[in-house]
């Protein structure tokens, strides 16, 4: 596989992930940060930081509405529950 196509592939994979997180609101990020060691804030400021290696600037919260698929704190007024 050629490098190109590898980073198509890994872009598209990227994407079904982000999609999977914002159709799955009852997964919260408290229970990924526990399962998994990340969380769509993760995601984002991970994406902020591969950015500024490239010297490229990204807005964290313009970041984190992308993956959350709104505002966070749209999202957090529907869908986080209170931690128990």
């Amino acid at each position: 596989m050629n490098e190109n196509d590898k980073t198509n592939l890994q872009a598209a994979t990227f994407r079904r992930l982000v999609d999977h997180l914002q159709k799955n609101t009852d997964l919260q990020n408290i229970d990924l940060m526990n399962l998994a060691g990340f969380c769509r804030n993760c995601l984002s400021k991970w994406m902020v930081e591969e950015a500024e290696k490239k010297n490229m600037k990204l807005d964290y919260e313009e970041v984190r509405s992308e993956i959350y698929g709104m505002n966070y704190s749209e999202w957090k007024k529907k869908y986080q529950k209170p931690i128990d």
